[in-house]
């Protein structure tokens, strides 16, 4: 099945510099319905409120909620479960792919990375586009 290009994604970072590099490489890859936030709690109540969310690309390290306490909560919620998940860090500690991997983390990717890898990446977690 086709992977639909006009799916919503939810794009997660408290770096407003990295959001938009992200959002720049989506709309490379031909997707369009780009929605952001600063931090996992603001992304929490937008995936409760506004979705439904085809993907979530979020970082590792924000304040107050982190990514990877984003991931448990979206992994923790029935309607959420099922969202693919792509967790984005600077770092490419083995403990902190491991404890992605066990929230349910769908793919993980290191920065610094550019549109290749992310098509790579999302490819793998929602098949090929």
């Amino acid at each position: 099945m086709a992977v639909d290009k006009n799916m919503k994604i939810l794009i997660v970072d408290d770096y407003k510099t990295m959001l938009r590099i992200i959002r720049n490489l989506l709309r490379q890859l031909g997707f369009v319905d780009i929605e952001e936030a600063t931090d996992g709690s603001a992304a929490l109540q937008m995936l409760r409120t506004g979705g439904p969310y085809g993907l979530i690309i979020s970082d590792w390290n924000m304040e107050p909620m982190t990514g990877l306490q984003l991931l448990r909560e979206v992994r923790a919620d029935p309607k959420l479960k099922g969202t693919p998940f792509i967790m984005v860090t600077a770092e490419s500690k083995s403990e902190n792919v491991i404890a992605a991997k066990e929230a349910g983390v769908s793919n993980y990717i290191v920065k610094p990375f550019n549109a290749e890898t992310l098509k790579a990446k999302m490819v793998s977690v929602l098949g090929d586009f």
